[in-house]
């Protein structure tokens, strides 16, 4: 954090930064904390960091929990509609409402309305992995259908600002922002992180899963709503970001097995740190804002192939 902290066009001494926040830390004045530095770390680049970080964990944790619960490793957080029903509420509220309804309210909306749809249609196939699966599909294909309606009669100017929100980015991170999605995010990755032990036991058929007591139509329901709930929660700030939910919980595997008790912790130290490392290397590299969920998408590609031919066995 540190050092991402001095990242930037004006470049900051790690050892600034840390005077910079023990001074805000401390609560004492200090002369330091009205400086141009101070205010680029405290309400510029700190904002974004954090953002980074806790996207990172949440997108993480939201495709490990949701890969075991579907005992499908190309699951991702997004398979569910939460990412064309957010990006749908985020149009509407650029190009219909003029952002009377700001675009992150409605984003978080409609991306939690997709997975409740989801959750609903599903229901008459008792919400089993497949019909759940299957309905995120239809869901997903309503409402990007939607979205390519907003943006045909979209302004120029809309159009614009739209197709950026689309692509993700933490440039616009507040502390406005923090205040209202961090305790969401947080208090679902602290819950999942805990039912980590029942989604080892959900990973199992659900016979089995039944047999040892879990009520598995319930627990299957609790887990898909709180990985919506962190993942809609920073989508409707950040925008789109792919792949990072399916490229750390397989890496996360590959270093302590499959049990979820360490999985999920695990996803969420990498995840936040790849997030923080792909913004940094944006900060750093390109001369203007690139979105980083070109970066994340460039990076999960080749991840994605290696995972098909890995499949490819049990495919045939």
């Amino acid at each position: 954090m540190l050092i991402s902290l001095s990242l930037g066009t004006l470049k900051i001494s790690p050892g600034e930064v840390l005077k910079i926040l023990m001074s805000r830390i401390s609560g004492m004045p200090s002369e330091l904390l009205t400086s141009p530095a101070a205010n680029i770390v405290l309400n510029i680049r700190l904002p974004r960091v954090l953002l980074a970080l806790l996207a990172g964990a949440a997108f993480s944790v939201s495709g490990a929990s949701l890969q075991s619960l579907f005992r499908n490793p190309l699951v991702n957080e997004y398979i569910l509609g939460v990412s064309f029903g957010a990006g749908f509420g985020a149009a509407a509220s650029l190009v219909l409402f003029n952002r009377i309804i700001p675009p992150q309210v409605l984003a978080f909306a409609c991306g939690l309305l997709a997975v409740v749809l989801v959750l609903v249609i599903s229901e008459g196939a008792r919400n089993t992995p497949v019909a759940v699966l299957l309905t995120g599909i239809i869901v997903s294909a309503l409402f990007q259908a939607l979205l390519s309606a907003v943006e045909f009669i979209a302004s120029p100017y809309a159009l614009q600002a739209l197709f950026f929100w689309l692509l993700g980015s933490f440039s616009q991170a507040t502390w406005t922002d923090l205040l209202w999605s961090g305790p969401l995010i947080l208090a679902g990755l602290v819950l999942l992180l805990k039912l980590g032990w029942r989604i080892n036991v959900l990973s199992l058929s659900d016979d089995e899963a039944k047999s040892l007591g879990l009520d598995v139509k319930r627990e299957r329901v609790l887990i898909i709503c709180l990985a919506t709930l962190i993942t809609s929660a920073v989508v409707s700030i950040a925008g789109i970001i792919g792949w990072v939910g399916l490229i750390v919980p397989h890496a996360a595997r590959g270093l302590v097995g499959a049990d979820n008790r360490l999985v999920l912790p695990l996803s969420a130290g990498l995840g936040a740190s790849l997030m923080l490392l792909a913004d940094d290397l944006i900060r750093t590299l390109s001369p203007f804002e690139f979105p980083v969920g070109i970066l994340t998408s460039l990076a999960g590609i080749p991840f994605f192939l290696y995972l098909i031919k890995r499949s490819r066995s049990s495919w045939s």
